[in-house]
């Protein structure tokens, strides 16, 4: 069964890739389609949305670590930490129920956040969660 993807995703995905300058965090270059990877899977959301947990990666260098998970999971704790990878798995392990109303306040919060680093190329934006 397919996850369905709504207007919080878009925007969230959105904002990593203009976080990342639309280019790649694992090869530098930024040549391609970018695409914004999880690293905990959008069925877990509790981070699906969070920025802890979304990387820009370019459509090659996401399908390869899905096919891959051993070394995304390398790659990860050196580019991130291991600190940063056990509170994600903490944050992750957190039940989060979801609602319409609640993907709607997600998806206004990273248009908003999106707009703010449109305007501002050192905005940094600021997570939901």
């Amino acid at each position: 069964m397919a996850i369905k993807l709504d207007a919080a995703d878009t925007w969230c995905s959105k904002v990593v890739r203009q976080k990342a300058n639309y280019t790649c965090e694992f090869s530098g270059k930024s040549d391609g389609r970018m695409e914004c990877c999880h690293i905990y899977g959008r069925r877990a959301k509790s981070v699906r949305w969070s920025l802890d947990n979304l990387v820009c990666l370019s459509h090659y260098q996401h399908r390869y670590f899905t096919e891959n998970p051993t070394e995304f999971t390398e790659w990860l704790e050196g580019y991130l930490g291991k600190g940063h990878m056990e509170m994600l798995l903490e944050k992750k392990n957190v039940l989060m129920p979801t609602t319409k109303q609640l993907r709607k306040d997600i998806a206004k919060h990273y248009r908003d956040e999106f707009r703010k680093m449109e305007a501002d190329s050192s905005y940094e934006p600021i997570s939901y969660n």
